[in-house]
């Protein structure tokens, strides 16, 4: 959810439309809002804002280091752009930014340099307009990617390096079988056997519950979510004991482990199915959007006879396990709530995706199984042409 300070600028703003003066508008929002100043940046804990000016909508003006967007990436950084008639807010997170252009010939993965002009953010995000109607939409997209998620891609972008890797090729016998996965997941999920799937995982969460409240209060997303997916699917007994006893005894020594970067957490093989599924913590008080799948792997899966991808939810607030949830990939409100990154990949290959984390709060909360055969093909006819 978008804070209420971010609101209440935004309506500031807006209510100063006119002003036409960079200074005067900033002194304003300093003193309105209580904000710190780093260099051009003014920021809370909330959000930064750096001004820019220029006559129309169009600024080419250099707007930041690199460097020191870094220092605010985690929290949405709006730029003010203050024109005659209008001031226009744009989000300028390490997600929006198409590459670096100022003074970036050095820049690396292990080396930040350079700034970002106007004119590297990007206008629109994957049919998103940025503008201050979309700022918790697209702030959200970006928290599930981080600094740290595009600094390859910037880096690529920036110094015009050729893309690595290579996409999932799809020749006719593949794209039949894929475009059948629709038909196989609605057999499946009305199936004795998902209800049984459900119920193994299910009990899994019941046996290590107080485990999972405990890792549900990690800080760091990514940490979180490896350790509960690991405590529900992981394979190795004696691993997960020794991260319940770091659990238990509340060290930070959780110890280090490597999740196999495949698309599911927990492999079945049924008589007619062969199913992977995904393990997604939701903690219900945030929205933030988690990541879904690598599409080029989603597809090589589906390629599979009898193949089925499956999502299980487990819906945390504190001190509770809210439900569970065991859905398809194609689930009517999961696939409409499916964000195909492109852009974000930077390399050879079709991209990732992400769920907006609002739709699995109601699918947790409200359980709906139904699938849209015809959309789902859609999609996925949309995914094999990129």
């Amino acid at each position: 959810m978008m804070s209420q300070p971010i609101d209440r600028l935004i309506q500031f703003l807006q209510a100063n439309d006119g002003i036409n003066d960079k200074a005067k508008l900033a002194s304003l929002v300093v003193s309105n809002f209580q904000l710190t100043k780093d260099r051009s940046v003014f920021y809370c804990a909330d959000f930064a804002v750096r001004f820019s000016a220029s006559a129309s909508p169009n600024f080419g003006n250099t707007v930041l280091s690199l460097s020191n967007l870094q220092k605010f990436d985690d929290r949405p950084l709006i730029v003010c752009l203050v024109t005659p008639t209008q001031n226009y807010t744009l989000l300028a997170n390490t997600s929006l930014l198409k590459k670096i252009s100022h003074s970036s010939q050095e820049l690396r993965e292990n080396n930040i340099r350079g700034s970002f002009n106007g004119s590297d953010i990007m206008r629109e995000f994957e049919g998103i307009a940025n503008n201050s109607e979309n700022l918790e939409r697209l702030f959200n997209i970006h928290a599930g990617i981080g600094f740290e998620g595009n600094l390859a891609r910037l880096v690529e972008a920036t110094n015009n390096i050729s893309p690595t890797g290579k996409k999932f090729e799809v020749n006719e016998v593949h794209r039949q079988q894929i475009l059948a996965a629709p038909a196989r997941a609605i057999a499946f999920v009305n199936s004795a056997d998902a209800a049984f799937l459900k119920a193994e995982l299910d009990a899994k969460v019941t046996k290590f519950k107080n485990e999972i409240l405990l890792a549900a209060l990690i800080e760091n997303v990514n940490v979180r979510g490896r350790i509960i997916e690991y405590l529900i699917a992981g394979e190795d007994d004696r691993l997960r004991q020794e991260i319940i006893d770091a659990l238990q005894k509340n060290t930070k020594g959780i110890p280090p482990f490597k999740t196999e970067n495949s698309l599911g957490d927990y492999t079945k093989n049924f008589d007619k199915f062969t199913t992977e599924t995904d393990v997604k913590t939701k903690i219900m008080i945030l929205d933030s959007n988690p990541k879904a799948y690598n599409l080029d792997k989603m597809l090589e899966f589906l390629v599979v006879e009898r193949s089925v991808f499956m999502f299980y939810f487990v819906g945390v607030e504190p001190n509770k396990i809210v439900d569970t949830v065991l859905v398809s990939m194609f689930q009517e409100r999961l696939l409409n709530a499916t964000i195909l990154l492109k852009h974000w990949a930077g390399r050879n290959s079709r991209g990732v995706s992400q769920f907006e984390g609002k739709a699995i709060s109601k699918l947790i909360l409200h359980l709906e199984k139904n699938i849209d055969e015809s959309a789902a093909t859609k999609f996925l006819a949309q995914v094999i042409a990129l």
